[in-house]
């Protein structure tokens, strides 16, 4: 599989996972049943795993090396995607939970525009050059 598909089943794979996780975010606040929102996030779980495993293989493939040049960058952006999933986790069990989601949405902006910035507007396969 080229670099270009690879980046678009991570996309895919981040996208969906969005989704479901507002989709989970709103029916936990619209108190539905437990059994359907279990099912809804060990889907999300999945892509989850999906979205880790698309972006270890971009990143060990084209990225991976000191002497590459945009090693540092795509270091941060690793971090930066692994604290997306973190902070959508943390959201979404605070809901649950009742408990005041604030710093789990606050930290999530925070780490999706450093991914998306990074990954769109930095390093290569993104839109901009």
């Amino acid at each position: 599989m080229d670099h270009q598909q690879m980046a678009l089943i991570h996309i895919f794979s981040w996208s969906a996972a969005i989704i479901l996780f507002v989709i989970a975010y709103v029916m936990i606040k619209q108190n539905k049943q437990e059994k359907p929102i279990k099912i809804l996030q060990m889907t999300l779980r999945l892509f989850y795993v999906l979205v880790i495993a698309t972006g270890a293989d971009l990143f060990f493939r084209f990225y991976f090396g000191v002497q590459s040049e945009y090693f540092a960058e795509s270091i941060i952006k690793l971090i930066a995607g692994v604290w997306v999933i973190a902070a959508m986790e943390m959201t979404l069990a605070k809901a649950k939970k009742g408990k005041k989601e604030f710093a789990g949405w606050l930290q999530l902006a925070f780490a999706l525009v450093i991914a998306l910035a990074l990954g769109f507007g930095r390093l290569p396969f993104g839109f901009l050059p």
